[in-house]
């Protein structure tokens, strides 16, 4: 039985499919592979940031001026973010999709990393909805997000639960 995966490029079709113009981002050693291939795409542009706070702020502005962005983050940078999604996703409304490593996530037993075991319960707290993306076959979720997001005019997240390979 082959092993499910997580390709960058599933993840990229999915955002041209939904009309991404920007992927606002704080790239990491988890990333790495989606980063170099996004780099190379000329209808996406990557706009780094520093911290993972600055991520929402920078997402509304691209979106007020008629953009179409996404937040690429990891979960541990979901924590930090939580003035910025409470102030500019929930309470002005952003259909924005959050794109979140799901760091120390695991299926198989015991999941030791805190940063894990928080994830699903702040998204629950914050009244996120989420889908969780293991493997090439679950790409269409996003897909899934992006309407979600556009009826309710809030928020939702894409829990990515394998590394990019």
């Amino acid at each position: 039985m082959e092993e499910s995966r997580l390709s960058p490029s599933a993840i990229i079709d999915q955002l041209h499919a939904n009309g991404v113009t920007h992927v606002v981002w704080l790239p990491d050693s988890e990333t790495n592979f989606m980063y170099e291939q996004m780099a190379g795409d000329e209808s996406i542009h990557i706009v780094p940031i520093c911290r993972e706070g600055e991520s929402l702020a920078v997402a509304a502005g691209l979106w007020v001026g008629g953009k179409k962005p996404v937040v690429m983050i990891q979960n541990t940078g979901l924590f930090e973010s939580g003035d910025s999604i409470r102030g500019l996703g929930l309470d002005i409304a952003i259909p924005l999709v959050l794109i979140i490593g799901y760091r120390g996530w695991t299926r198989h037993g015991a999941t030791p990393d805190s940063a894990a075991r928080y994830t699903e319960p702040i998204l629950h707290a914050w009244g996120i909805e989420y889908y969780l993306v293991e493997s090439d076959s679950d790409a269409g979720r996003i897909t899934a997000a992006f309407e979600q997001a556009q009826s309710s005019s809030r928020p939702v997240a894409c829990l990515m639960g394998a590394e990019y390979a």
